[in-house]
């Protein structure tokens, strides 16, 4: 199946043909839905804090992050250009042409009308008048697919080939701030250790390394006054070695024109070997579009460090328990209460799969119960929004644990699993705060913790042929799937995504 200057384009990108195997035989037999066996709620499953928890929490959090190594990871690799797709479409039709209000639609006229709203509202107009155009006169004349292009396109902001984290999308009376400012700004205000450094890493594609360089060099020392902080800022990019063989229709390696395989990035589940190489204790991660403006902060500020509290109050006791389980005499009643621990805190019913373990073997189950990297994950409210959300999850073993889990990896043409979908109370916004070392200090392999029957097939388009696209099980998915899982309900203000364009006209992005 492969020639020789196939396996050096294989060994090249840091990949084992073994992996390549798999990955053909992924596509051939696919990968089974998941098993949902219940939704995740407050009343099975997820926390809910009071506003007295919270404030312990922040309290425990304060006390003791700065004892952590503490860093904030930014998924921040995501192209803009799906934030333009209703003005690409609308710009494409009308070429040159003038529009009728009436004839607009509504997505244009929203963004037409509320133009000067955008925080890219002033940059806007200067390319415009640099170019001898006018933006109210091309407005007055109804050409809107040319102040479209002067956004999107090279000659103007190029905004339609920059990546969200280098776009405006907040206005402030000083400044307008991109939202990889906005992310310095949160780092600051709950990453920082006594020494005031406040580490941050963005997971950035390798076209917008040097973009995303320049502009934080460009801003650092005014956040770091402004802040005082001093900010340590890395970046990394999804390494060839995670990314994934294409194939046609019956499976085969697509080619290139030049006759080269087709790799495709595997996804965002690629990024657990960028979290992997981190050495911290704490690691917050959050995606790069869902940030807010100063004056709606404060809740987000709360709730970060209540999870990051909680989370190391957690990561204590377990820490205890694997020390008294490793080094001391252990009895019944110690059993007993750190399977009462498990089920109060970790919110996992234990007790019944251990009554007719002997005392030896009691142990050695809890012990690699508790051994493992462990994660918070707010949740939100579920309005409506698309994507995952928390479960209860049956594996091919029988075992069940709590799980994110998208809407495509299930079986909705399954009426149980379908109505337990519906079931769902929350939404995941993708607000994490992790755990990756043990209690002796050192680094978990975070690699080991993958379940690789998670990952998703899809179906893409390549020189005009359809082709089979594979991701790697995601990031917060099947990537963490080995992991203990703790949810905690967190308020909807704090998920606040920017998926189009005109989602900067929120009363949250204003």
């Amino acid at each position: 199946m492969f020639s020789q200057k196939d396996l050096d384009q294989i060994h090249s990108k840091g990949i084992e043909i073994g992996e390549i195997e798999d990955q053909i035989n992924n596509f051939t037999r696919g990968f089974p839905f998941i098993d949902l066996d219940a939704p995740a709620t407050i009343e099975a499953g997820m926390h809910k804090f009071n506003s007295e928890d919270v404030l312990n929490w922040i309290t425990f959090y304060e006390q003791n992050s700065p004892k952590n190594e503490v860093i904030k990871f930014v998924p921040a690799s995501g192209a803009a250009s799906r934030m333009f797709k209703k003005l690409f479409e609308f710009a494409d039709l009308n070429k040159g042409q003038v529009g009728l209000d009436d004839e607009l639609p509504e997505d244009i006229k929203q963004f037409i009308d509320n133009i000067n709203k955008f925080a890219f509202y002033y940059d806007l107009k200067a390319v415009i008048n640099e170019h001898g155009d006018n933006l109210g006169e091309l407005i007055n004349n109804m050409e809107y697919a040319r102040i479209i292009n002067y956004l999107l396109q090279k000659q103007g902001l190029n905004y339609a080939l920059l990546p969200k984290g280098l776009l405006k999308f907040h206005h402030y009376e000083d400044s307008n701030r991109t939202p990889v400012e906005e992310h310095l700004v949160e780092g600051a205000n709950y990453c920082k250790n006594n020494n005031d450094e406040v580490k941050i890493h963005f997971t950035v594609s390798p076209e917008h390394m040097e973009g995303f360089k320049l502009k934080v060099e460009a801003v650092k020392a005014r956040y770091e006054n402004n802040l005082s902080a001093n900010f340590d800022i890395s970046y990394s990019i999804q390494k060839p070695s995670t990314d994934t063989i294409a194939v046609d229709l019956e499976n085969n390696p697509f080619r290139n024109i030049d006759g080269s395989i087709l790799f495709r990035p595997g996804g965002h589940g690629a990024l657990i070997e960028n979290l992997n190489d981190l050495d911290a204790d704490l690691i917050f991660i959050k995606n790069i579009d869902n940030i807010v403006p100063d004056h709606l902060r404060e809740e987000t500020y709360h709730f970060k460090k209540a999870l990051g509290g909680y989370l190391l109050y957690l990561q204590k006791k377990i820490f205890h328990y694997l020390r008294m389980m490793n080094t001391e005499v252990i009895i019944d009643q110690d059993i007993d209460e750190i399977i009462t621990f498990i089920e109060d805190e970790l919110k996992f019913e234990i007790r019944s799969r251990t009554q007719e373990m002997k005392s030896h073997d009691a142990l050695e189950f809890l012990y690699n119960q508790l051994n493992k990297p462990i994660r918070i994950c707010g949740m939100v409210k579920n309005e409506g929004e698309p994507g995952g959300g928390p479960f209860w999850v049956e594996n091919s073993k029988g075992e069940i644990s709590l799980q994110i889990v998208e809407s495509s990896q299930i079986d909705l043409s399954d009426t149980e699993q379908e109505e337990i979908f519906s079931g769902s109370t929350h939404f995941n916004p993708v607000d994490l705060v992790c755990g990756v070392k043990d209690f002796e200090g050192k680094k978990f392999e975070l690699k080991q913790y993958i379940d690789q029957s998670t990952g998703f097939i899809s179906i893409k388009s390549k020189d005009g042929l359809e082709i089979k696209a594979l991701e790697l099980p995601g990031l917060w998915n099947g990537a963490m799937a080995g992991w203990i899982t703790v949810f905690v309900e967190v308020p909807i203000i704090t998920f606040n995504p920017v998926k189009t364009v005109n989602d900067l006209l929120r009363n949250e992005h204003q």
